[in-house]
């Protein structure tokens, strides 16, 4: 059941974060459009650094891997931009969008196959389930900050 203030009638929201290399190549705009024109609202955004602490939370199912203080200093490279959105299978369709994890694999025509490069550097984190939405939403925005 989903936590309350997340999801409003039938309408899902997902947590996106446009990672250090999205920022770097000024490609906020390009990826957010994306979004916006598969018919999903932004209702949440900011800019911002990602602590040393955040990270190891949001990341904890991953903290023991090796691959964790690599991803852990780039997340934490540079602002970042975290926002919500919301609309009708956001979580499914901005993961369809995306395109797969690994950039390499990833079709042209998704985000991360017009402009990842990795695993890692990939462009976007998106929630991969509701359970995970509620919980990433809660890590990075209070109730009032969500405009649904």
């Amino acid at each position: 059941m989903p936590a309350r203030g997340i999801l409003r009638g039938d309408m899902e929201k997902t947590l996106i974060i446009l990672k250090p290399d999205c920022m770097e190549k000024r490609l906020a705009g390009v990826v957010l459009d994306r979004f916006q024109k598969a018919g999903f609202d932004i209702v949440a955004a900011k800019l911002t650094r990602l602590a040393p602490g955040l990270l190891a939370e949001h990341y904890a199912h991953i903290a023991d891997r090796p691959f964790f203080p690599p991803l852990a200093q780039f997340m934490g490279s540079r602002p970042v931009l975290v926002a919500v959105l919301q609309g009708e299978g956001v979580i499914a369709k901005v993961r369809e969008l995306l395109g797969p994890t690994d950039s390499k694999k990833a079709p042209k025509g998704t985000i991360r196959g017009d402009f990842g490069t990795d695993v890692t550097v990939n462009v976007c984190h998106a929630s991969d389930s509701p359970e995970s939405a509620v919980a990433e939403i809660a890590r990075f925005f209070l109730p009032s900050e969500l405009f649904a």
